[in-house]
């Protein structure tokens, strides 16, 4: 059976097998969700010549994965010498922006600003390749929902390797020329022996080899982005009570109820909270689809300085296939809510900065615009972050459409309560007693179903 399987199936199998053989052996608490992520979920896929490492085999996954953890800590591999990965990523933020700033400072003298957020890194492990026609089968019902998968903002690139590239070569951020400089700080870093080791053949050195060394720390990133323990923990309180093992309050159950409702909160039409995969048992709070929310202009962005330039999402212009499909413009990837609690800026361009203020957009977007956008010829100009054209490419529906009467469809209450289930999504809880450690064999009657 495994010999009719197509080449793409068969790597995908073995780099399962892999990742089971080290979990398994190492945590099977932490193996659980990643394991489970295995199938159309796939995690780390190598690919490309250089498959083999020191005696012609494939390096151990948690030798892969140490070494993408060096890999993704070190400054020295930027232009500037102080900016990682983790700069912007950091651990104790849920591998997002340790501060308040909208986007983050970069570039060979740390003085480049871009023009995006900086998200977190977890829970976006294994999205679906970027397609412009997504069918939900969870959903059973076989509907197109347009676009949705790929990494970033804009679903650009699909593999965590070509997302690694990025910052590497971006001038606001590492700043690094051309993938031949990546090479060269690899060569001069203080993993250089450590990796040469590891990587290169019997009788050679990967370390003479750019492509090579690109292939194998591109690769090494990617091994590290899907260890559980960093990247998908699943240690929030709302997994310890979808285990069993905790309750959530009076006020935290209306939250979510509110977060469900698609009258109300609506939060779940973009970020569900039941799992979208027959492979996942947690939810990971975000159905990898685009949407465009009329999100204010960030005026203090240096890009925005220009009047005429607008940052378009799936249409440019960081992304250029799909530049000529007008209904695309405006729209950004919809982010994982979990630990959303933990960040300090959000939204693409990172323009608001608390949770509250999030959600008092969206239910107040269209009722008192005033409080979010400019003005033009003193008249409030809606969704001043987009042309005119584009502006009909806007989501009306619930929570953004006010109830009869143009009133919020969450009260100052509701809010509160809300972001009180919110912070149930933020990692590192602990149960109350090691002895509630059951675990839910009927979760779907405890949890509400998906709405539809």
């Amino acid at each position: 059976m495994f010999n009719r399987l197509s080449f793409k199936s068969k790597v995908v199998a073995f780099s399962c097998f892999v990742w089971a053989l080290f979990f398994l052996t190492h945590s099977m608490a932490a193996a659980r969700p990643l394991l489970l992520a295995c199938g159309n979920d796939t995690p780390v896929v190598i690919t490309g010549k250089y498959t083999h490492g020191a005696n012609g085999d494939i390096p151990p996954a948690d030798k892969l994965v140490e070494m993408g953890r060096k890999i993704f800590f070190d400054p020295s591999l930027s232009a500037s010498g102080v900016q990682s990965c983790a700069s912007c990523h950091n651990p104790g933020s849920a591998y997002g922006p340790p501060n308040a700033l909208s986007v983050q400072f970069g570039g060979p003298k740390m003085t480049e600003l871009g023009m995006r957020a900086a998200p977190s890194l977890r829970y976006v492990h294994a999205p679906q390749a970027f397609t412009e026609h997504y069918v939900d089968l969870m959903d059973n019902n076989g509907q197109d929902s347009g676009p949705a998968g790929g990494r970033t903002w804009d679903g650009r690139v699909n593999s965590a390797k070509e997302q690694a590239l990025m910052p590497l070569l971006d001038p606001k951020e590492m700043a690094n020329r051309d993938l031949a400089e990546v090479a060269a700080r690899v060569r001069k870093s203080s993993f250089a022996a450590e990796f040469d080791q590891l990587f290169s053949p019997p009788g050679t050195h990967i370390l003479d080899n750019d492509e090579g060394i690109i292939s194998w720390l591109t690769t090494a990133l990617e091994f590290f982005e899907q260890s559980p323990d960093d990247f998908h923990p699943f240690t929030s309180k709302f997994d310890s009570y979808m285990r069993g093992q905790a309750q959530l309050t009076p006020q935290e159950l209306r939250g979510l109820k509110l977060f469900n409702d698609k009258d109300k909160g609506n939060c779940a039409k973009c970020h569900p909270s039941v799992a979208t995969s027959s492979n996942l048992i947690y939810p990971r709070f975000t159905d990898f689809e685009f949407a465009a929310l009329g999100v204010p202009r960030n005026r203090s962005l240096p890009t925005n300085r220009d009047p005429s330039f607008f940052d378009l999402g799936l249409c440019g212009p960081l992304r250029h296939d799909l530049q000529d499909l007008t209904d695309y413009c405006g729209k950004f990837r919809a982010p994982t809510l979990r630990n959303a609690a933990a960040r300090h800026s959000f939204f693409h361009n990172g323009v608001l900065h608390s949770l509250r203020e999030v959600i008092e957009f969206y239910v107040t977007r269209d009722i008192t615009p005033q409080r979010w956008y400019g003005r033009q010829n003193g008249v409030v100009d809606r969704y001043d972050d987009l042309p005119a054209a584009y502006k009909k490419n806007v989501e009306m529906g619930a929570p953004f459409k006010p109830l009869p009467g143009n009133k919020p469809r969450l009260t100052r209450q509701e809010i509160t309560d809300l972001l009180a289930f919110l912070n149930t999504l933020a990692d590192g809880y602990h149960p109350p007693s090691a002895s509630a450690n059951r675990i839910m064999t009927a979760s779907s009657a405890r949890h509400p179903a998906r709405p539809r």
